[in-house]
């Protein structure tokens, strides 16, 4: 039996492409290369980047042709018309199209800095195109499924974020520090309305436990950048001068706090071997109520137990008590203050609880699982559409070996 040829359409190389689309790829090339062969892009139509000129419909693009299954993951880098685009083509040419996405991006709330881009751009209308016209969309959680199964022409499937603990950010050391609890947040620059949910609070917590017995360590920061004199802050960070100025509300001269820089994807683990407990606020909203665990599959690994709002799937992992504690998003900003104390005061029920919370990740997040479950997926949907594909020039004979 020929080899299945996937082609990996990445978006961007930031995070997201990274852990949906990039190293699940490279863990099923490497676990089952008698079955698959993987090849990568950012640009497989060979887009004129500089400007902007589209390839005529009759260009050879070779990286189409080579592909059986074409896995895009979001919306282009260069844009929704090119995305679509690229899933037009690969239709053209009989191609399996599977569109992965990890944010739902069809209807954004206020406060969202790309709510303005998307509504100018159509990018909503474009991005159910997108759904209706791939033969697999996969997202990361139900309440997502539920939210974009109206617009899914092909097999909608739920598929897991993972994480390859093999890698060496996954496996350093953990430090430890006797004399205080380390409570850390880590996010990006689409974060303003969260951040705001968590104001005030590090300082109400300094006060109940004492600053000298807790340390405050936010993550994600852009590199700094030089600038000439009368130039205004690139908006990246001038984000994070917000963040700063909300998350440190009352401090003064306290300096219990760090900001660390963003990482790339691959040494992203690194900053868990630093963290007592993990902090996930976020403002309830369909947005955020369709996010991943993605925080889960990264504490755990390193025995940290979760603070978060309920929102999302969180509750499928996270047991109050048990390996974290969720907070109702309507609550009042003391029971943060509360449940952050009595963590900080308990170190022991800490530690429990992310040896508990390290048995879910293991369980629920180990890579070597979801990959596998990827290639089981594209077996079934060949079978579920071998009628509607009569003309298809993809392998859709291709079966699973399983054998990894």
């Amino acid at each position: 039996m020929a080899k299945l040829k996937i082609l990996g359409v990445y978006a961007n190389e930031g995070g997201c492409a990274y852990y949906r689309l990039i190293m699940p790829l490279q863990k099923l090339a490497q676990l089952y290369p008698d079955d698959v062969e993987v090849q990568f892009s950012q640009n497989p139509i060979e887009l004129n980047t500089e400007t902007g000129e589209m390839p005529s419909n009759d260009a050879p693009f070779p990286l189409l042709e080579w592909a059986d299954v074409i896995w895009i993951n979001n919306i282009s880098n260069y844009g929704g018309p090119y995305t679509s685009r690229v899933i037009g083509l690969a239709k053209q040419k009989g191609k399996f199209v599977h569109f992965d996405t990890d944010d739902l991006l069809i209807d954004l709330y206020e406060g969202h800095r790309l709510k303005e881009t998307y509504e100018d751009k159509d990018l909503y209308n474009i991005t159910k195109w997108m759904y209706g016209n791939a033969d697999l969309v996969t997202v990361t959680q139900r309440k997502f499924a539920d939210r974009v199964k109206p617009y899914v022409g092909g097999v909608l499937a739920v598929v897991k974020n993972s994480i390859d603990y093999t890698l060496p950010c996954w496996n350093m050391a953990k430090s430890h520090d006797k004399k205080k609890t380390r409570v850390g947040w880590a996010g990006g620059i689409h974060h303003e309305e969260d951040v705001k949910e968590f104001a005030g609070i590090p300082w109400f917590v300094n006060q109940k436990v004492g600053k000298e017995r807790i340390q405050w360590d936010f993550h994600g920061a852009p590199a700094p950048v030089e600038k000439k004199k009368g130039e205004k802050k690139e908006w990246q960070h001038q984000v994070w001068a917000n963040y700063k100025k909300i998350l440190l509300r009352g401090f003064k001269n306290a300096t219990n706090w760090s900001i660390g820089q963003a990482m790339p994807p691959d040494r992203y683990g690194s900053m868990y071997a630093g963290m007592d407990i993990a902090i996930a606020p976020l403002q309830m909203n369909e947005f955020n109520d369709s996010k991943s665990e993605i925080k889960v599959a990264e504490c755990g690994r390193y025995l940290v137990p979760l603070i978060a709002s309920n929102v999302g799937c969180y509750d499928e992992t996270i047991v109050n008590g048990k390996t974290g504690f969720l907070i109702d998003p309507d609550a009042p900003k003391s029971e943060w203050v509360r449940l952050i104390t009595k963590c900080a005061k308990n170190p022991k029920l800490v530690r429990q609880m992310g040896e508990n919370l390290h048995q879910v990740t293991e369980q629920y997040f180990d890579i070597n699982k979801v990959v596998k479950h990827r290639l089981e997926l594209y077996e079934e949907c060949f079978k579920l559409l071998k009628e509607r594909h009569k003309d298809a020039t993809y392998n859709k004979e291709w079966t699973f070996s399983g054998n990894g």
